[in-house]
């Protein structure tokens, strides 16, 4: 039997933490990790506030859940993002057990789920989640190009 949906919109939340995150001049990404209906933890990209280059919204996200937890690992949890995981991410996504990833906008030039390294999809990586990609793509993506135009003008 599955999990009922969470009593939230875990989407809606990851793109509140994209928006905060492009409000503070970051990429404008977010990601929420959930279990059971329960929020465990929100995320939005940081690398230039963090002078961290690995302080993606996704890898955020998976360490405070794992710290609330108390594990490494983030057996049936589902991770929500605004933006196809880049390899990285796809690569912590994997470790961390995700059981699924829903994502909203596809990343051609530097996602790792669908495009490029396809994490997932490598006979080295020791699990893969189930995907849903193109959740509120348009919106997404609307969200994404809005804020480099903006960084152009």
């Amino acid at each position: 039997m599955s999990a009922p949906p969470p009593p939230f919109d875990p989407l809606g939340l990851a793109f509140d933490q994209a928006r905060r995150a492009a409000a503070a001049g970051e990429v404008p990404v977010g990601a929420v990790v959930v279990r059971d209906g329960v929020l465990l933890a929100a995320a939005g990209n940081s690398p230039r506030a963090s002078r961290d280059p690995t302080a993606h919204a996704e890898i955020l996200a998976i360490r405070a859940a794992c710290a609330a937890v108390g594990d490494e690992r983030l057996t049936g949890c589902d991770l929500y993002v605004t933006l196809e995981p880049c390899p990285m991410c796809a690569g912590a996504i994997a470790l961390a057990r995700i059981r699924r990833l829903y994502f909203a906008a596809f990343d051609p030039k530097g996602g790792g789920v669908e495009h490029g390294a396809r994490v997932f999809n490598q006979p080295t990586c020791h699990h893969a989640p189930e995907v849903y990609g193109g959740l509120r793509e348009a919106e997404a993506g609307e969200m994404l190009r809005a804020f480099f135009r903006d960084r152009r003008d």
